[in-house]
């Protein structure tokens, strides 16, 4: 079979303006995976990330409204114990669903390390917002509280925000690709995976921090050499002008043209830019395609090739 890693964004699992339980968190989980089996079906293995913003906001949520009662969690603790957990949801839902399907397969989640720079530039000048946003005077008493750095986030509004690092290493990648080599289905650096850095002695250590999921998937997928990387978003195609009367759905982009047009500011930070530059990090590194669309699309899709095709 073809080695492939899927990125599923975290929405799909918490969807926006729905009360986020653990039950509605297994019903999309268990809809998500129509998409997975499409891809066995097709000759794909699948190694299976997934986002966790929601889940980790939740996380850090729970541990400040609690922090009189019981130890404070710090957030790469929230992180671990965000990817085991969602990573469990998938597994289980994922073990029914090829059991129902007749195809045998184990499935098993690896809550992942991922090295990052301890002189990354964005531990000195977070700017990934997490949590709610609060008035100034809450956000400040926060910062006191639990030594959160804090920013404007919209007009009268601050929120909370961390270092998102480039990942540069995944510590358990020979292990991952033993397993996906003997034909298991791996869930792995979910939410972006646990960040460490190495210190002075070389030992591992943690750091307070997320890592786009996009971006240790592409990573992910270079060093199992995955031939192709699924990056399942909310919408089935890249397009140029996003949101204006002038969209236009592009089917297939170059490297070269992604690099170009990610200068350009079509692909803004905040949602599809990380995407695109995840794409381009994965073909220069050996790979031979990104397909980035929606989960409806590979759901429905019986080739494999709806969406956005970039190549390098």
């Amino acid at each position: 079979m073809k080695k492939a890693v899927v990125a599923l964004g975290g929405n799909a699992i918490s969807p926006p303006g729905e009360i986020d339980s653990i039950t509605n968190q297994f019903k999309h989980t268990r809809k998500s995976l129509d998409a997975i089996i499409n891809l066995l079906q097709q000759g794909i293995l699948p190694v299976i990330t997934h986002g966790n913003g929601p889940q980790v906001g939740n996380a850090a949520m729970r541990t400040e409204i609690t922090s009189d009662l019981t130890p404070y969690i710090p957030l790469g603790i929230n992180v671990a114990d965000t990817e085991g957990g969602m990573g469990y949801m998938i597994e289980q839902s994922l073990q029914n669903r090829l059991r129902t399907e007749q195809i045998d397969r184990d499935v098993v989640t690896i809550v992942t390390q991922v090295e990052v720079s301890a002189d990354d530039p964005s531990i000195e000048d977070p700017s990934k917002y997490i949590g709610p946003a609060l008035s100034e005077e809450e956000a400040h008493n926060g910062a006191k509280r639990f030594g959160w750095q804090i920013k404007p986030f919209e007009k009268g509004l601050w929120r909370r925000v961390v270092a998102s690092p480039q990942p540069i290493g995944i510590v358990n990648a020979r292990v991952i690709q033993s397993l996906v080599d003997a034909g298991n289905i791996v869930i792995a650096a979910g939410g972006g995976g646990v960040p460490v850095y190495r210190d002075e002695r070389g030992n591992l250590e943690g750091l307070d921090a997320v890592i786009d999921k996009d971006k240790a998937s592409a990573l992910l997928a270079e060093e199992i050499q995955a031939e192709t990387l699924y990056i399942l978003t909310a919408v089935p195609f890249v397009a140029l002008n996003y949101g204006t009367p002038d969209q236009e759905d592009i089917e297939h982009l170059t490297a070269g043209e992604a690099r170009r047009l990610l200068k350009e500011g079509q692909f803004p930070p905040g949602s599809m830019g990380p995407k695109i530059e995840a794409a381009i990090r994965f073909l220069e590194g050996g790979g031979k395609q990104v397909i980035i669309t929606s989960l409806d699309a590979v759901r429905k899709d019986t080739t494999g090739a709806l969406g956005t095709i970039l190549t390098l």
